[in-house]
């Protein structure tokens, strides 16, 4: 798979895209999946409490629209620094074109979905997909478009990371469900290959006249690899502190502890595809 060519992220934005609708027509209109989308949010929900509330909100709000729209314009200056005009211009509007399209989803898809055991506390009908996520999302593959080759794996492995902790951060606190999150990774995902598509199909068009961007070498995964033992190691000391009510608790709550991974499992799957396709195309005349 090679993002030097328009046909890979083409192909890979109408995956996306249906997988998009996929997930919206579960998410509304099929009772099973709703159920699960209804007893996985419980389990995020029940891990929440009174400490680690003030914690869950500045991570959730570190996708609100101001950092949105200013991480929009670092990434668009750090690729204009970095010569990829294409990829600087492009940025901001992909940025506003996920957003603006999350938002209409919202608006037009809304619809109750009432759970009693939330109480007064009902998530708001207009919440498919996710706004929060889909932001998190596109800012952390809008980063590796605009990163060095060299440390693309590096920045992918930092974006899904925050991706995923803005995702638990809002589920935890009882804003979204989990399908609205899927949601929003994949309008997210889905914007960001129709335009790395373009930006292939423009190069091949119009060829740049620069040279050849240094290749990245299999040492600069190192790195990543490090945040994901980071990461790893993190999520298992905090089992270790309590094992038998972890243990407790995921077996209580199955249906959230496999909600949880596949979250993980989609945010950790859409940044490393974006790290891989530009890794196998970096020793050639770079897109962009």
């Amino acid at each position: 798979m090679s993002f030097r060519r328009p046909g890979p992220p083409l192909a890979l934005a109408v995956i996306t895209a249906t997988l998009l609708a996929l997930t919206g027509v579960l998410a509304k209109l099929v009772p099973i999946t709703q159920q699960g989308d209804a007893h996985t949010l419980q389990g995020f929900v029940g891990l929440n409490a009174p400490r680690l509330t003030p914690a869950l909100d500045r991570i959730a709000h570190l996708a609100d629209p101001a950092p949105y729209a200013l991480w929009a314009l670092v990434l668009a200056l750090v690729a204009l620094l970095r010569g990829r005009w294409r990829v600087a211009l492009g940025i901001p509007l992909v940025f506003f074109l996920t957003g603006y399209t999350t938002e209409s989803l919202k608006h037009l898809l809304a619809g109750p979905r009432i759970e009693e055991w939330l109480g007064h506390a009902q998530i708001g009908a207009a919440s498919w997909p996710s706004g929060h996520s889909t932001a998190a999302m596109t800012m952390a593959l809008c980063a590796v478009l605009a990163a060095p080759p060299r440390l693309r794996p590096t920045v992918a492995a930092i974006g899904g990371a925050f991706a995923l902790a803005v995702a638990y951060a809002i589920l935890t606190l009882g804003w979204h469900f989990p399908s609205d999150v899927f949601g929003g990774y994949l309008v997210a995902m889905t914007y960001v290959m129709l335009f790395v598509a373009l930006v292939a199909w423009t190069e091949q068009r119009w060829p740049s006249r620069r040279g050849v961007e240094q290749t990245a070498r299999p040492v600069d995964v190192l790195p990543a690899f490090g945040v994901a033992m980071l990461a790893a190691g993190a999520a298992g000391g905090l089992a270790l502190a309590r094992p038998q009510q972890l243990v407790g608790y995921a077996a209580e709550h199955t249906t959230f502890v496999v909600g949880a991974l596949g979250i993980a499992v989609l945010a950790v799957l859409l940044a490393g595809v974006m790290a891989l396709g530009f890794r196998s195309s970096s020793g050639t005349a770079r897109p962009g």
